[in-house]
Protein backbone atom coordinates (compact mmCIF):
# COMPACT_ATOMS: atom_id res chain seq x y z
CA UNK A 1 0.00 0.00 0.00
CA UNK A 2 1.38 3.63 -0.93
CA UNK A 3 -0.15 7.21 0.12
CA UNK A 4 -2.06 8.14 -2.99
CA UNK A 5 -1.05 11.49 -4.11
CA UNK A 6 -4.26 12.90 -6.66
CA UNK A 7 -2.55 15.88 -8.85
CA UNK A 8 -2.91 16.43 -12.38
CA UNK A 9 -0.09 13.91 -13.72
CA UNK A 10 -2.06 11.01 -11.46
CA UNK A 11 -5.28 11.85 -12.90
CA UNK A 12 -4.04 11.65 -16.67
CA UNK A 13 -2.25 8.49 -15.80
CA UNK A 14 -4.76 6.89 -14.48
CA UNK A 15 -6.94 7.20 -17.89
CA UNK A 16 -4.20 6.11 -19.50
CA UNK A 17 -4.13 3.41 -17.42
CA UNK A 18 -7.42 2.39 -17.63
CA UNK A 19 -7.25 2.19 -21.57
CA UNK A 20 -4.56 0.41 -21.72
CA UNK A 21 -5.70 -2.58 -19.88
CA UNK A 22 -9.01 -4.65 -19.44
CA UNK A 23 -10.07 -4.41 -15.98
CA UNK A 24 -11.94 -6.26 -13.75
CA UNK A 25 -14.08 -3.72 -12.49
CA UNK A 26 -14.78 -0.38 -13.65
CA UNK A 27 -16.93 1.62 -11.20
CA UNK A 28 -19.68 4.81 -12.39
CA UNK A 29 -19.62 7.53 -10.09
CA UNK A 30 -17.65 9.66 -7.46
CA UNK A 31 -19.95 9.59 -5.07
CA UNK A 32 -19.81 7.70 -1.61
CA UNK A 33 -21.30 4.43 -2.55
CA UNK A 34 -18.84 4.87 -6.13
CA UNK A 35 -15.73 5.27 -4.10
CA UNK A 36 -16.82 2.66 -1.55
CA UNK A 37 -17.25 0.38 -4.23
CA UNK A 38 -13.26 1.10 -5.62
CA UNK A 39 -11.98 0.71 -2.31
CA UNK A 40 -13.67 -2.61 -1.69
CA UNK A 41 -12.75 -3.98 -5.36
CA UNK A 42 -9.23 -2.83 -4.74
CA UNK A 43 -9.17 -4.60 -1.48
CA UNK A 44 -10.55 -7.74 -3.02
CA UNK A 45 -7.11 -8.05 -5.66
CA UNK A 46 -9.60 -6.57 -8.26
CA UNK A 47 -8.16 -4.24 -11.17
CA UNK A 48 -10.09 -0.90 -10.56
CA UNK A 49 -11.64 2.07 -12.02
CA UNK A 50 -13.26 4.71 -11.17
CA UNK A 51 -14.42 7.55 -13.15
CA UNK A 52 -16.36 10.82 -11.88
CA UNK A 53 -18.01 13.37 -14.96
CA UNK A 54 -17.63 16.53 -12.20
CA UNK A 55 -15.87 16.26 -9.29
CA UNK A 56 -15.60 13.52 -5.84
CA UNK A 57 -19.12 13.64 -3.94
CA UNK A 58 -20.01 16.64 -6.23
CA UNK A 59 -23.80 15.40 -5.75
CA UNK A 60 -25.80 14.14 -3.12
CA UNK A 61 -22.18 13.04 -0.88
CA UNK A 62 -21.58 16.84 -0.52
CA UNK A 63 -24.72 18.33 0.26
CA UNK A 64 -26.10 15.61 2.78
CA UNK A 65 -27.02 16.68 6.69
CA UNK A 66 -23.62 15.51 7.61
CA UNK A 67 -24.36 12.99 10.26
CA UNK A 68 -23.15 9.17 10.36
CA UNK A 69 -26.15 7.78 12.32
CA UNK A 70 -28.54 4.81 12.82
CA UNK A 71 -31.75 7.06 12.19
CA UNK A 72 -34.54 7.10 14.88
CA UNK A 73 -37.37 8.27 12.73
CA UNK A 74 -36.37 5.00 10.90
CA UNK A 75 -37.29 2.66 14.26
CA UNK A 76 -40.67 4.65 14.19
CA UNK A 77 -41.37 2.94 10.65
CA UNK A 78 -40.57 -0.40 12.63
CA UNK A 79 -37.58 -0.49 10.11
CA UNK A 80 -35.03 -2.39 12.41
CA UNK A 81 -32.54 -3.68 9.96
CA UNK A 82 -31.55 -0.75 8.58
CA UNK A 83 -31.01 0.91 11.75
CA UNK A 84 -28.96 -2.26 13.14
CA UNK A 85 -27.29 -2.11 10.28
CA UNK A 86 -26.37 1.97 9.93
CA UNK A 87 -25.71 1.70 14.19
CA UNK A 88 -23.00 -1.16 13.41
CA UNK A 89 -21.66 1.29 10.44
CA UNK A 90 -21.48 4.21 12.52
CA UNK A 91 -19.91 2.27 15.31
CA UNK A 92 -17.53 1.04 12.76
CA UNK A 93 -16.11 4.81 11.57
CA UNK A 94 -15.92 6.16 14.49
CA UNK A 95 -13.88 3.55 16.53
CA UNK A 96 -11.57 2.08 13.40
CA UNK A 97 -12.25 3.48 10.22
CA UNK A 98 -12.19 6.87 10.39
CA UNK A 99 -11.58 8.34 13.69
CA UNK A 100 -10.21 11.06 12.54
CA UNK A 101 -13.48 12.51 10.23
CA UNK A 102 -16.27 11.01 12.01
CA UNK A 103 -16.65 12.16 15.34
CA UNK A 104 -19.39 12.01 18.00
CA UNK A 105 -22.15 15.06 18.61
CA UNK A 106 -24.80 15.34 20.97
CA UNK A 107 -28.59 16.09 20.35
CA UNK A 108 -31.34 17.07 22.94
CA UNK A 109 -34.48 15.86 22.00
CA UNK A 110 -37.38 18.41 23.56
CA UNK A 111 -40.50 16.92 25.26
CA UNK A 112 -43.21 18.34 24.44
CA UNK A 113 -46.09 16.59 26.44
CA UNK A 114 -46.17 15.58 30.17
CA UNK A 115 -45.90 11.56 31.14
CA UNK A 116 -46.64 9.31 27.77
CA UNK A 117 -43.99 11.71 25.62
CA UNK A 118 -40.83 10.65 27.48
CA UNK A 119 -42.08 7.04 27.95
CA UNK A 120 -42.64 6.41 24.06
CA UNK A 121 -39.57 8.62 23.45
CA UNK A 122 -37.01 7.35 25.65
CA UNK A 123 -38.11 3.35 24.67
CA UNK A 124 -37.32 4.66 21.56
CA UNK A 125 -33.81 5.68 22.48
CA UNK A 126 -33.27 3.40 24.99
CA UNK A 127 -33.72 0.87 22.04
CA UNK A 128 -31.53 2.68 19.64
CA UNK A 129 -28.86 2.88 22.06
CA UNK A 130 -28.75 -1.51 22.60
CA UNK A 131 -29.39 -1.98 19.31
CA UNK A 132 -25.77 -0.22 19.09
CA UNK A 133 -24.51 -2.15 21.76
CA UNK A 134 -25.80 -5.42 20.06
CA UNK A 135 -23.75 -4.68 17.22
CA UNK A 136 -20.77 -4.97 18.97
CA UNK A 137 -19.48 -1.60 17.69
CA UNK A 138 -21.48 0.17 20.26
CA UNK A 139 -18.84 1.41 22.35
CA UNK A 140 -17.23 5.58 21.71
CA UNK A 141 -20.50 6.98 22.09
CA UNK A 142 -22.03 7.89 25.43
CA UNK A 143 -25.67 6.54 26.23
CA UNK A 144 -28.57 8.62 26.66
CA UNK A 145 -30.27 10.48 29.62
CA UNK A 146 -33.54 11.66 31.09
CA UNK A 147 -33.08 15.54 31.68
CA UNK A 148 -35.51 18.12 33.41
CA UNK A 149 -36.38 21.05 31.82
CA UNK A 150 -34.11 23.25 33.79
CA UNK A 151 -31.12 20.56 33.26
CA UNK A 152 -32.08 21.16 29.23
CA UNK A 153 -32.24 25.07 29.33
CA UNK A 154 -28.64 25.15 30.65
CA UNK A 155 -27.52 23.14 27.88
CA UNK A 156 -30.07 25.22 25.57
CA UNK A 157 -29.90 28.21 26.83
CA UNK A 158 -31.53 29.20 23.18
CA UNK A 159 -34.84 27.31 23.83
CA UNK A 160 -38.16 29.01 24.76
CA UNK A 161 -38.83 28.03 28.68
CA UNK A 162 -42.39 27.00 27.54
CA UNK A 163 -40.99 24.38 23.94
CA UNK A 164 -40.69 21.92 26.58
CA UNK A 165 -41.23 20.03 29.86
CA UNK A 166 -38.53 17.91 29.61
CA UNK A 167 -35.81 16.65 27.14
CA UNK A 168 -33.58 13.56 26.30
CA UNK A 169 -30.15 13.43 24.96
CA UNK A 170 -28.06 10.99 22.82
CA UNK A 171 -25.53 10.50 20.88
CA UNK A 172 -25.06 10.11 17.14
CA UNK A 173 -22.10 11.08 14.52
CA UNK A 174 -21.04 13.21 12.30
CA UNK A 175 -18.66 13.85 9.30
CA UNK A 176 -17.27 16.38 6.64
CA UNK A 177 -18.91 14.28 3.96
CA UNK A 178 -17.30 15.29 0.75
CA UNK A 179 -14.07 15.34 2.42
CA UNK A 180 -14.57 11.75 3.76
CA UNK A 181 -15.23 10.88 -0.13
CA UNK A 182 -12.16 12.33 -0.66
CA UNK A 183 -10.33 10.11 1.49
CA UNK A 184 -11.95 7.48 0.53
CA UNK A 185 -11.03 7.41 -2.88
CA UNK A 186 -7.49 8.13 -2.09
CA UNK A 187 -7.78 5.35 0.18
CA UNK A 188 -8.93 3.44 -2.77
CA UNK A 189 -6.01 4.59 -4.90
CA UNK A 190 -3.23 3.87 -2.47
CA UNK A 191 -4.46 -0.19 -3.09
CA UNK A 192 -4.27 0.15 -6.57
CA UNK A 193 -7.39 1.82 -7.86
CA UNK A 194 -6.93 4.32 -10.96
CA UNK A 195 -9.54 6.87 -10.30
CA UNK A 196 -9.67 10.23 -12.34
CA UNK A 197 -12.34 12.73 -12.02
CA UNK A 198 -14.06 14.95 -14.45
CA UNK A 199 -14.13 12.00 -16.63
CA UNK A 200 -17.50 11.46 -17.99
CA UNK A 201 -19.27 7.80 -19.24
CA UNK A 202 -20.80 8.90 -22.43
CA UNK A 203 -21.71 5.51 -24.06
CA UNK A 204 -21.42 1.65 -22.99
CA UNK A 205 -19.02 -0.50 -25.05
CA UNK A 206 -21.26 -3.93 -26.06
CA UNK A 207 -20.46 -7.26 -27.35
CA UNK A 208 -23.82 -8.48 -28.10
CA UNK A 209 -25.99 -8.13 -25.44
CA UNK A 210 -23.10 -7.85 -22.32
CA UNK A 211 -21.75 -4.66 -21.73
CA UNK A 212 -18.08 -5.11 -21.76
CA UNK A 213 -16.77 -1.40 -20.49
CA UNK A 214 -17.32 2.05 -21.40
CA UNK A 215 -16.54 5.40 -23.45
CA UNK A 216 -15.08 7.86 -21.09
CA UNK A 217 -14.39 11.40 -22.09
CA UNK A 218 -12.03 13.29 -20.49
CA UNK A 219 -14.39 16.41 -20.18
CA UNK A 220 -11.11 18.75 -19.01
CA UNK A 221 -9.56 18.06 -22.47
CA UNK A 222 -11.73 16.15 -24.69
CA UNK A 223 -10.02 13.15 -25.50
CA UNK A 224 -12.17 10.24 -25.36
CA UNK A 225 -10.99 6.66 -23.96
CA UNK A 226 -12.15 3.10 -24.56
CA UNK A 227 -12.02 1.35 -21.14
CA UNK A 228 -13.02 -2.19 -21.37
CA UNK A 229 -13.47 -3.99 -18.14
CA UNK A 230 -15.66 -7.62 -17.06
CA UNK A 231 -17.96 -5.56 -14.88
CA UNK A 232 -19.15 -1.86 -14.87
CA UNK A 233 -20.88 -0.84 -11.41
CA UNK A 234 -23.33 2.35 -12.38
CA UNK A 235 -23.07 3.95 -8.97
CA UNK A 236 -24.56 6.99 -10.03
CA UNK A 237 -27.11 8.08 -7.22
CA UNK A 238 -30.01 10.17 -8.96
CA UNK A 239 -28.28 9.99 -11.93
CA UNK A 240 -28.91 5.99 -12.03
CA UNK A 241 -31.79 6.08 -14.39
CA UNK A 242 -29.67 8.20 -16.84
CA UNK A 243 -27.18 6.35 -16.86
CA UNK A 244 -28.70 2.52 -17.46
CA UNK A 245 -30.19 4.45 -20.33
CA UNK A 246 -27.20 4.67 -21.76
CA UNK A 247 -27.22 0.88 -22.05
CA UNK A 248 -30.81 1.67 -24.74
CA UNK A 249 -33.03 -0.73 -22.52
CA UNK A 250 -35.05 -0.31 -19.43
CA UNK A 251 -33.75 -0.47 -16.05
CA UNK A 252 -34.61 -2.92 -13.39
CA UNK A 253 -34.26 -0.27 -10.54
CA UNK A 254 -35.58 3.55 -10.92
CA UNK A 255 -34.88 6.59 -9.06
CA UNK A 256 -36.81 9.16 -7.55
CA UNK A 257 -35.15 12.55 -6.44
CA UNK A 258 -36.16 14.08 -2.91
CA UNK A 259 -34.52 17.46 -2.52
CA UNK A 260 -33.05 18.45 1.07
CA UNK A 261 -32.30 22.11 2.15
CA UNK A 262 -29.68 22.88 4.67
CA UNK A 263 -29.06 26.59 6.93
CA UNK A 264 -25.50 26.89 8.11
CA UNK A 265 -25.77 29.86 10.63
CA UNK A 266 -22.90 31.33 12.82
CA UNK A 267 -22.75 29.56 16.36
CA UNK A 268 -23.80 32.76 18.49
CA UNK A 269 -27.05 33.12 17.14
CA UNK A 270 -27.94 30.03 19.05
CA UNK A 271 -26.49 29.67 22.66
CA UNK A 272 -26.35 25.52 22.86
CA UNK A 273 -23.62 22.99 23.97
CA UNK A 274 -25.58 20.56 22.16
CA UNK A 275 -27.33 19.64 19.15
CA UNK A 276 -31.57 19.74 18.67
CA UNK A 277 -33.54 17.59 17.03
CA UNK A 278 -37.36 19.10 16.72
CA UNK A 279 -40.34 16.84 15.36
CA UNK A 280 -42.22 18.32 12.27
CA UNK A 281 -45.42 17.31 10.19
CA UNK A 282 -43.29 15.86 7.15
CA UNK A 283 -39.92 14.73 8.82
CA UNK A 284 -37.65 15.63 11.45
CA UNK A 285 -35.57 19.06 11.41
CA UNK A 286 -31.54 18.66 13.06
CA UNK A 287 -29.91 21.55 14.31
CA UNK A 288 -26.25 20.59 14.25
CA UNK A 289 -23.13 21.75 15.17
CA UNK A 290 -20.64 22.72 12.79
CA UNK A 291 -17.36 24.09 13.95
CA UNK A 292 -18.35 27.66 15.00
CA UNK A 293 -21.31 27.06 12.89
CA UNK A 294 -24.80 25.54 13.19
CA UNK A 295 -26.22 23.41 10.12
CA UNK A 296 -30.47 23.53 10.26
CA UNK A 297 -31.73 21.40 8.20
CA UNK A 298 -33.64 19.60 6.60
CA UNK A 299 -36.60 19.30 3.92
CA UNK A 300 -38.08 16.21 1.82
CA UNK A 301 -39.72 17.79 -1.16
CA UNK A 302 -39.75 16.18 -4.54
CA UNK A 303 -37.73 16.84 -6.93
CA UNK A 304 -37.84 16.75 -10.94
CA UNK A 305 -35.37 19.67 -12.30
CA UNK A 306 -31.97 20.05 -12.41
CA UNK A 307 -30.20 17.05 -10.58
CA UNK A 308 -26.32 18.95 -10.76
CA UNK A 309 -27.45 22.16 -9.47
CA UNK A 310 -30.53 21.15 -6.82
CA UNK A 311 -32.09 24.79 -5.92
CA UNK A 312 -33.35 26.43 -3.00
CA UNK A 313 -36.34 28.38 -2.76
CA UNK A 314 -37.41 30.94 -0.66
CA UNK A 315 -40.13 29.07 0.62
CA UNK A 316 -37.68 26.89 1.36
CA UNK A 317 -35.60 28.66 3.78
CA UNK A 318 -38.98 30.20 5.12
CA UNK A 319 -39.74 26.62 5.99
CA UNK A 320 -36.66 26.09 8.10
CA UNK A 321 -36.88 29.21 10.10
CA UNK A 322 -40.54 28.88 10.84
CA UNK A 323 -39.89 26.14 12.84
CA UNK A 324 -36.68 25.94 14.46
CA UNK A 325 -37.61 29.58 15.51
CA UNK A 326 -41.05 27.92 17.35
CA UNK A 327 -38.76 26.77 20.00
CA UNK A 328 -36.22 29.38 19.82
CA UNK A 329 -36.12 32.62 22.69
CA UNK A 330 -34.48 35.13 19.97
CA UNK A 331 -35.83 33.87 16.64
CA UNK A 332 -33.43 33.79 13.43
CA UNK A 333 -33.72 35.86 10.51
CA UNK A 334 -32.74 35.81 6.72
CA UNK A 335 -29.87 38.17 7.77
CA UNK A 336 -28.17 35.05 9.84
CA UNK A 337 -27.84 32.84 7.00
CA UNK A 338 -24.52 32.77 5.96
CA UNK A 339 -24.64 29.95 4.08
CA UNK A 340 -27.73 27.51 2.26
CA UNK A 341 -27.17 24.31 0.33
CA UNK A 342 -29.84 21.91 -1.25
CA UNK A 343 -28.89 17.95 -2.09
CA UNK A 344 -30.86 15.32 -3.15
CA UNK A 345 -31.66 12.02 -2.27
CA UNK A 346 -31.51 8.80 -4.31
CA UNK A 347 -34.99 6.95 -3.19
CA UNK A 348 -35.50 3.74 -4.62
CA UNK A 349 -38.86 4.88 -6.76
CA UNK A 350 -42.01 3.25 -4.85
CA UNK A 351 -45.92 3.91 -4.71
CA UNK A 352 -46.06 6.31 -3.24
CA UNK A 353 -45.46 9.86 -3.99
CA UNK A 354 -44.75 11.62 -1.17
CA UNK A 355 -41.10 11.41 -1.07
CA UNK A 356 -40.75 11.33 2.71
CA UNK A 357 -42.08 7.78 2.99
CA UNK A 358 -39.96 6.18 0.08
CA UNK A 359 -37.37 3.62 1.61
CA UNK A 360 -33.63 4.85 2.38
CA UNK A 361 -32.90 0.71 1.56
CA UNK A 362 -30.83 0.24 -1.13
CA UNK A 363 -30.80 -2.05 -3.95
CA UNK A 364 -28.54 -3.62 -6.46
CA UNK A 365 -29.61 -5.28 -9.71
CA UNK A 366 -27.96 -7.01 -12.42
CA UNK A 367 -30.18 -5.80 -15.62
CA UNK A 368 -27.66 -6.78 -18.25
CA UNK A 369 -24.61 -8.88 -18.07
CA UNK A 370 -21.27 -7.05 -17.71
CA UNK A 371 -23.47 -4.14 -15.51
CA UNK A 372 -24.27 -4.07 -12.06
CA UNK A 373 -26.54 -0.86 -10.69
CA UNK A 374 -26.40 -0.03 -7.36
CA UNK A 375 -28.93 2.86 -5.73
CA UNK A 376 -31.19 4.16 -2.68
CA UNK A 377 -29.72 3.35 0.62
CA UNK A 378 -28.19 6.61 3.09
CA UNK A 379 -24.52 7.95 3.49
CA UNK A 380 -23.87 5.88 6.61
CA UNK A 381 -24.38 2.59 5.34
CA UNK A 382 -22.42 2.89 1.91
CA UNK A 383 -19.80 0.91 2.53
CA UNK A 384 -22.92 -2.20 3.15
CA UNK A 385 -24.16 -0.66 -0.64
CA UNK A 386 -20.80 -1.53 -1.78
CA UNK A 387 -19.98 -4.37 -0.91
CA UNK A 388 -23.41 -5.75 -2.11
CA UNK A 389 -22.65 -4.40 -5.27
CA UNK A 390 -19.33 -5.91 -5.67
CA UNK A 391 -20.50 -9.44 -4.48
CA UNK A 392 -23.15 -8.92 -7.32
CA UNK A 393 -20.14 -7.95 -9.90
CA UNK A 394 -17.85 -10.79 -9.00
CA UNK A 395 -20.48 -13.33 -9.95
CA UNK A 396 -19.66 -12.40 -13.62
CA UNK A 397 -16.05 -12.66 -13.06
CA UNK A 398 -13.76 -16.21 -14.35
CA UNK A 399 -11.84 -16.44 -11.43
CA UNK A 400 -12.18 -16.98 -7.72
CA UNK A 401 -12.21 -13.68 -5.65
CA UNK A 402 -11.59 -13.33 -1.81
CA UNK A 403 -14.39 -12.13 0.45
CA UNK A 404 -15.18 -7.90 1.41
CA UNK A 405 -12.29 -6.99 3.77
CA UNK A 406 -13.35 -3.28 4.21
CA UNK A 407 -14.53 -3.76 7.90
CA UNK A 408 -10.77 -3.84 8.53
CA UNK A 409 -9.48 -1.31 6.33
CA UNK A 410 -8.91 1.99 7.77
CA UNK A 411 -9.09 5.05 5.86
CA UNK A 412 -5.89 6.68 4.81
CA UNK A 413 -4.98 9.24 8.27
CA UNK A 414 -6.57 6.89 10.50
CA UNK A 415 -4.08 4.76 11.90
CA UNK A 416 -1.96 6.62 14.41
CA UNK A 417 -4.26 9.85 14.55
CA UNK A 418 -5.15 9.56 18.48
CA UNK A 419 -0.94 9.09 18.68
CA UNK A 420 -0.21 12.41 16.67
CA UNK A 421 -3.88 14.30 18.47
CA UNK A 422 -1.92 13.15 21.95
CA UNK A 423 1.06 14.93 20.43
CA UNK A 424 -0.53 18.33 19.07
CA UNK A 425 1.31 20.38 21.30
CA UNK A 426 4.45 19.17 20.80
CA UNK A 427 3.75 18.71 17.01
CA UNK A 428 2.59 22.94 17.29
CA UNK A 429 6.03 23.61 18.85
CA UNK A 430 7.95 21.51 15.87
CA UNK A 431 5.49 23.40 12.93
CA UNK A 432 5.14 26.83 14.54
CA UNK A 433 1.39 26.51 14.48
CA UNK A 434 -1.14 27.44 16.84
CA UNK A 435 -1.97 24.19 18.73
CA UNK A 436 -5.44 24.96 17.36
CA UNK A 437 -4.39 25.19 14.01
CA UNK A 438 -2.94 21.42 14.36
CA UNK A 439 -5.85 19.95 15.87
CA UNK A 440 -8.27 21.70 12.60
CA UNK A 441 -5.62 19.73 10.98
CA UNK A 442 -5.71 16.33 12.01
CA UNK A 443 -8.98 16.23 12.29
CA UNK A 444 -9.63 16.86 8.50
CA UNK A 445 -6.80 15.09 7.26
CA UNK A 446 -5.57 12.49 10.06
CA UNK A 447 -1.82 11.45 9.94
CA UNK A 448 -1.59 13.04 6.17
CA UNK A 449 -1.58 16.45 7.98
CA UNK A 450 1.86 15.41 7.58
CA UNK A 451 2.07 16.04 4.15
CA UNK A 452 0.40 19.52 4.69
CA UNK A 453 2.89 20.19 7.46
CA UNK A 454 5.39 19.79 4.74
CA UNK A 455 4.02 22.01 2.67
CA UNK A 456 4.51 25.10 5.09
CA UNK A 457 8.25 23.42 6.10
CA UNK A 458 8.99 24.11 2.41
CA UNK A 459 7.12 27.60 2.11
CA UNK A 460 6.13 29.20 5.32
CA UNK A 461 3.91 31.48 3.51
CA UNK A 462 1.29 28.68 3.44
CA UNK A 463 1.12 28.40 7.51
CA UNK A 464 -0.75 31.72 7.35
CA UNK A 465 -4.71 31.50 6.58
CA UNK A 466 -6.97 32.57 4.13
CA UNK A 467 -7.35 36.12 4.46
CA UNK A 468 -11.02 36.29 4.04
CA UNK A 469 -11.78 32.23 5.06
CA UNK A 470 -9.31 32.53 8.06
CA UNK A 471 -10.41 28.86 9.59
CA UNK A 472 -8.43 27.43 6.80
CA UNK A 473 -4.76 27.45 5.82
CA UNK A 474 -3.09 28.68 2.72
CA UNK A 475 -1.94 25.07 2.63
CA UNK A 476 -5.20 23.85 2.58
CA UNK A 477 -5.57 25.20 -0.61
CA UNK A 478 -2.34 24.05 -2.42
CA UNK A 479 -2.55 20.47 -0.56
CA UNK A 480 -6.58 20.56 -2.37
CA UNK A 481 -5.17 20.76 -5.94
CA UNK A 482 -1.54 19.06 -5.50
CA UNK A 483 -2.95 15.77 -3.42
CA UNK A 484 -6.86 15.41 -3.56
CA UNK A 485 -7.80 15.85 -7.31
CA UNK A 486 -9.36 19.77 -7.06
CA UNK A 487 -9.37 21.12 -10.64
CA UNK A 488 -11.05 24.16 -10.23
CA UNK A 489 -12.10 26.99 -7.94
CA UNK A 490 -14.88 25.74 -7.10
CA UNK A 491 -13.89 22.41 -5.89
CA UNK A 492 -11.78 23.60 -3.38
CA UNK A 493 -13.91 26.63 -2.25
CA UNK A 494 -17.05 24.28 -1.92
CA UNK A 495 -15.48 20.76 -1.23
CA UNK A 496 -12.24 20.64 -0.11
CA UNK A 497 -12.66 23.51 2.23
CA UNK A 498 -16.42 24.82 3.14
CA UNK A 499 -15.53 28.44 2.51
CA UNK A 500 -18.71 28.51 0.37
CA UNK A 501 -21.27 27.89 3.05
CA UNK A 502 -19.26 29.10 6.25
CA UNK A 503 -18.50 32.63 4.97
CA UNK A 504 -21.51 35.29 4.53
CA UNK A 505 -19.45 36.25 1.46
CA UNK A 506 -20.03 32.97 0.41
CA UNK A 507 -16.48 32.31 -0.56
CA UNK A 508 -16.40 35.60 -3.15
CA UNK A 509 -13.43 37.13 -1.19
CA UNK A 510 -11.44 34.25 -0.93
CA UNK A 511 -11.97 33.19 -4.60
CA UNK A 512 -8.85 35.14 -5.53
CA UNK A 513 -6.54 34.01 -3.48
CA UNK A 514 -6.99 30.52 -3.81
CA UNK A 515 -7.08 30.78 -7.21
CA UNK A 516 -3.38 32.46 -7.00
CA UNK A 517 -2.46 29.85 -4.77
CA UNK A 518 -3.88 26.42 -7.26
CA UNK A 519 -2.21 28.01 -10.16
CA UNK A 520 1.34 26.87 -9.78
CA UNK A 521 0.14 23.17 -9.29
CA UNK A 522 -2.39 23.06 -12.27
CA UNK A 523 -0.43 25.32 -14.60
CA UNK A 524 -2.84 28.26 -15.07
CA UNK A 525 -1.57 31.38 -16.29
CA UNK A 526 -3.73 34.42 -15.80
CA UNK A 527 -6.46 34.58 -17.89
CA UNK A 528 -7.66 30.92 -15.96
CA UNK A 529 -7.06 32.84 -12.93
CA UNK A 530 -9.39 35.34 -13.95
CA UNK A 531 -11.92 32.92 -15.73
CA UNK A 532 -12.00 30.67 -12.48
CA UNK A 533 -12.49 33.94 -10.26
CA UNK A 534 -15.48 35.22 -12.73
CA UNK A 535 -17.52 32.16 -13.00
CA UNK A 536 -17.05 31.62 -9.03
CA UNK A 537 -18.77 34.99 -8.47
CA UNK A 538 -21.42 34.67 -11.26
CA UNK A 539 -22.28 30.99 -9.52
CA UNK A 540 -22.19 32.60 -5.96
CA UNK A 541 -24.61 35.12 -7.40
CA UNK A 542 -26.99 32.98 -9.38
CA UNK A 543 -27.30 30.80 -5.81
CA UNK A 544 -28.36 33.75 -4.41
CA UNK A 545 -31.02 35.06 -6.64
CA UNK A 546 -32.26 31.39 -6.93
CA UNK A 547 -32.41 31.87 -2.89
CA UNK A 548 -34.52 34.80 -3.48
CA UNK A 549 -37.23 33.18 -5.77
CA UNK A 550 -41.03 32.13 -4.60
CA UNK A 551 -40.98 28.53 -5.68
CA UNK A 552 -38.78 25.80 -7.17
CA UNK A 553 -39.31 26.50 -10.92
CA UNK A 554 -38.23 29.60 -10.97
CA UNK A 555 -35.48 29.05 -8.02
CA UNK A 556 -34.04 26.55 -10.64
CA UNK A 557 -34.32 29.10 -13.44
CA UNK A 558 -32.11 31.48 -11.73
CA UNK A 559 -29.69 28.70 -10.68
CA UNK A 560 -29.40 27.43 -14.41
CA UNK A 561 -28.14 31.27 -15.15
CA UNK A 562 -24.36 30.20 -14.36
CA UNK A 563 -23.49 27.07 -16.33
CA UNK A 564 -20.33 25.03 -15.18
CA UNK A 565 -16.70 26.42 -15.77
CA UNK A 566 -16.86 22.85 -18.30
CA UNK A 567 -20.04 22.34 -19.20
CA UNK A 568 -21.22 18.58 -19.83
CA UNK A 569 -21.56 18.25 -23.19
Amino acid sequence: MRTATLGPAERDTALARMADHELDVLVVGGGVVGAGTALDAATRGLSTGLVEARDWASGTSSRSSKLIHGGLRYLEMLDFRLVAEALKERGLLVQRLAPHLVKPVPFIYPLQHRGWERLYAGTGVALYDAMAVASRHGRGLPHHRHLTRRKALRIVPSLKKDSLVGALQYYDAQVDDARYVTTLIRTAASYGAQVANRSRVIGFLREGERVVGARVQDVEGGTEYEVRAQQVVNATGVWTDDTQGLIGERGLIHVKASKGIHLVVPKDRIHSSSGLILRTEKSVLFVIPWGRHWIIGTTDTEWNLDKAHPAASSADIDYLLEHVNSILNVPLTRDDVQGVYAGLRPLLAGESADTSRLSREHSVAHPVPGLVVVAGGKYTTYRIMAKDAVDEAVHGLDHRVAECVTEEIPLLGAEGYHALWNARSRIAARTGLHVARVEHLLNRYGTLAEEVFQLIADDPSLGHPLAAADDYLRAEVVYAASHESARHLDDVLTRRTRISIETFDRGTLSAREAAELMAPVLGWGKEQIEKEVTHYEKRVEAERESQRQPDDLTADAARLGAPDIVPLQ
